[in-house]
């Protein structure tokens, strides 16, 4: 059982308290203490998937991050898939899509980024930009949006049939929280380059942005390919639920050291005789 449950239909964002800890009963020193303590068994799991594939095993794992600006992504792959040895992970942020990718079909540059068996693939935003934002902004058409609600389905079934387990996370701030950390980044010098002026106006549509949101979690989340809402207010929660979702992912695929394909009894006297 993971600290946040998978989205089932008929999901409220109202009903998700941004500033909850669901499932975890201590305070932010609690919070960090299990996270570290989590940190040594995720790096062993990972490390064990990686061996795996070196010995023939093509699953792997692919972790999918959308949320408002500012709600925490980049905390979540610094400190969450940071533990991790990096020869093992790939990382992908979706930015709005170059001329190249607008000229080919929305999941074309999705595909090219998937991870490789024995990887955590990381997505920083995904294909969900072209339901999201599309929406909101009025992109494309109505028609338009209910076929890629559709061929996302497809893929998702597609790429988890052939081994690869999706961890999909919404993490969820409230626009209180995210105003004062946008603050933060007016206020400090050294986290100037972070501030984007556009995210005032996208606040302006956090509404919409919410309704955008509700039907892309309602009409996205299956058993094979569920949605989590992690509230995202405390940093250090989201983290911890993140790294929760991993390890839950990692220990259901359960990879095995790979066994020698050498005697290893006498390469110990092969070696002691040197």
């Amino acid at each position: 059982m993971t600290l946040v449950a998978p989205v089932r239909s008929g999901i409220s964002l109202d009903s998700v308290d941004p500033d909850s800890t669901p499932g975890f009963t201590g305070a932010k020193a609690e919070g960090r203490r299990a996270l570290a303590e989590g940190g040594l068994v995720l790096a062993e799991l990972q490390e064990r998937l990686w061996a795996a594939s070196r010995a023939g095993d093509t699953r792997r794992v692919l972790l999918l991050l959308q949320a408002m600006d500012t709600a925490g992504k980049g905390g979540i792959i610094r400190h969450v898939v940071g533990q991790v040895d990096p020869q093992g992970v790939t990382l992908h942020a979706f930015k709005a899509p170059t001329e190249e990718e607008r000229a080919h079909h929305f999941l074309w540059r999705v595909r090219r980024h998937l991870p490789t068996p024995g990887r955590i693939g990381v997505f920083d935003r995904s294909h969900y930009e072209d339901v999201l934002i599309a929406r909101v902004r009025s992109l494309v058409t109505p028609d338009v949006l209910e076929q890629r609600y559709r061929e996302i389905l497809e893929f998702e079934r597609e790429i988890t049939e052939s081994g690869t387990t999706l961890l999909k996370v919404m993490l969820h701030i409230s626009p209180e929280e995210q105003k004062v950390r946008l603050q933060e980044r007016l206020d400090r010098p050294d986290k100037h380059w972070k501030y984007n002026p556009g995210d005032v106006d996208e606040r302006r549509l956090w509404p919409h942005y919410m309704e955008a949101y509700e039907i892309a979690l309602n009409r996205t989340s299956t058993p094979e390919a569920p949605w989590h809402v992690v509230p995202a207010n405390k940093k250090w929660f989201a983290r911890l639920a993140v790294q929760d979702l991993l390890l839950d992912a990692l220990r259901r695929i359960d990879p095995q050291w790979p066994k020698a394909d050498f005697d290893v009894e006498a390469e110990k006297a092969r070696l002691a005789a040197t």
